[in-house]
């Protein structure tokens, strides 16, 4: 829910910044827009996601307007308290219901999911529309209430054991313990969770009132991931040795963190190395008091600057060059001691890889990159190449494996050949985000570079496919939900996103399709 809805917080950070009486550029009119985007269009926009996830558009306006009760509730209630309190004491402010839009989000979709689903096909013809308009708004009246009365009561009391646990940990100094759930939590991909579910709400409450807030820094420093990398560089073997420098851009520059685990998973001593990095950081910005006005997504140097406070860059360039000193020296040391033990299992990163994905439950673009720059890496020093499934050459050390080869994946799923024309191509993901975004780029330009023109390549979540698509294209795991959603349509899959030669199978199919049409 969170994810989808970073760019409105990087927006709203960006207004910050730059139109508070403090900002880059104040401004009293715009300064307006700060609180009323923090107080209700973030929690309404992450609600309706929520919703949405759960039962597309109608779950999404229901969640919306129920999270507004809430919202509503919650401020009720802080009013309240303020109005018994003596004279010239501090008032409590408002609580920004991110937590509770993640809440009653999904909840009062699901609801409304279930309730349609008890009345389906029993409505007589004609009032169709009448049942589904009206039992959604009663229902939105209904989950407004319980928002008010119960559930804005609920989230205000975590959010007040929250905010008072990390005052503590700030005031007694012990923040930087955090580090010893958060850096693990990473290599896991049990983030999110700490990260979108607590620091973020948290965060964006403390920045609402201060300018800025600490705990968007206590994932997204790129410092203890670097510090394990350039350990690599220096000091490690084989293939790890040779990738190690690439995964350094797509770390610090990119944001993508999740480049850097399978060098922690190869070697679980260096968790105490991310962990004494991530610590050395969160000291830092405590001693330097240093935040960021919003979070920094993807947790790339670039992305961390750009959400940072004004008073606060010398400690936040500070804690990332720290962190990953920290961490470079203790990762050096650990790979010295091992290096012996090293080169005798050079395939150490290709295990480690796999692991990772399996983490994280799916493939990474990231991550097979970094496969298979291992591989031309293996190649080039001479391991010895084997037939894959496809008939195509692959290292045998260290990643050959036993996974279906892409060629194999693709031909299951219709191969590249149709009697369709293709005017449109899709590329599905999960999200409709991140990777399918990457494999439309790519395939665009090869598009443009063949010179054929009036084709539309876009790329969707897969739960937003419909039948206007001729040629949609999905990793392999992903397929069989495409062709369920469009099942007249070519279907090509591949493993990797950003670089197939499934695509140039494509362009060729086009070309063909076009020759046979001028003749």
């Amino acid at each position: 829910m969170i994810m989808p809805n970073i760019p409105a917080l990087i927006a709203w950070g960006l207004i910050t910044a730059f139109f508070i009486p403090d900002g880059w550029t104040p401004n009293e009119g715009l300064a307006t827009l700060v609180g009323p985007t923090i107080h209700y269009l973030l929690p309404l926009l992450i609600a309706n996601t929520g919703g949405r996830m759960v039962y597309k558009e109608r779950g999404g306006v229901v969640a919306t307007v129920a999270t507004m009760g809430v919202i509503a509730g919650s401020d009720f209630l802080i009013d309240q308290f303020n109005a018994t309190l003596p004279a010239g004491e501090s008032e409590l402010g408002h609580v920004h219901m991110f937590i509770g839009a993640m809440i009653m989000g999904p909840l009062a979709a699901w609801v409304m999911k279930q309730l349609d689903k008890l009345w389906d096909g029993k409505i007589k013809a004609g009032f169709e529309m009448l049942v589904n308009m009206f039992s959604a708004g009663i229902l939105a009246l209904i989950m407004a209430i319980f928002g008010f009365y119960i559930l804005a009561r609920i989230v205000n009391w975590i959010m007040d054991v929250l905010s008072l646990g990390v005052s503590w940990l700030i005031d007694t100094g012990y923040l930087p313990l955090v580090s010893v759930l958060i850096e693990p939590a990473k290599v896991f991909f049990l983030n999110n969770a700490i990260n979108h579910g607590v620091l973020t709400p948290l965060g964006t409450q403390m920045a609402a009132t201060d300018g800025k807030s600490i705990l968007f820094l206590l994932e997204a420093n790129p410092g203890p991931g670097l510090g394990i990398l350039l350990a690599f560089t220096f000091f490690g073997v084989g293939v790890a040795k040779a990738t190690a420098p690439g995964a350094i851009i797509i770390h610090f520059f990119g944001g993508i963190h999740e480049i850097y685990f399978p060098y922690v998973l190869m070697k679980p001593a260096l968790l105490i190395a991310v962990v004494l990095g991530g610590a050395t950081g969160v000291g830092t910005n405590m001693i330097f008091d240093a935040g960021l006005r919003a979070p920094a997504s993807p947790g790339s140097f670039i992305a961390v600057m750009a959400q940072t406070a004004s008073d606060s860059y010398l400690g936040v360039i500070l804690s990332v060059i720290l962190s990953a000193a920290v961490s470079f020296l203790v990762a050096a040391f650990i790979l010295r001691l091992s290096r012996k033990r090293d080169l005798e299992t050079e395939d150490a990163l290709a295990k480690a890889i796999a692991q990772t994905e399996a983490h994280k439950g799916k493939k990474s673009d990231a991550l097979s990159g970094l496969a298979a720059a291992g591989a031309e890496t293996s190649a080039a020093a001479g391991y010895p190449l084997v037939e894959g499934a496809s008939g195509a050459a692959t290292g045998a050390s260290p990643y050959a494996t036993d996974a279906t080869s892409e060629g194999e994946a693709s031909a299951g799923a219709g191969g590249a050949s149709s009697d369709r024309e293709i005017k449109k191509i899709v590329f599905a993901c999960d999200a409709g985000m991140g990777s399918s975004a990457m494999g439309a780029s790519v395939m665009r330009n090869k598009i443009k570079k063949a010179g054929f023109d009036g084709i539309e390549v876009i790329n969707l979540a897969i739960a937003n496919l419909d039948a206007s698509a001729d040629l949609i294209i999905t990793q392999k795991e992903l397929t069989n939900r495409a062709q369920q959603k469009n099942p007249d349509a070519t279907h090509v899959s591949v493993d990797n996103f950003m670089n197939s030669p499934r695509y140039d199978e494509v362009v060729e199919m086009i070309r063909e399709q076009r020759s046979a049409d001028s003749e």
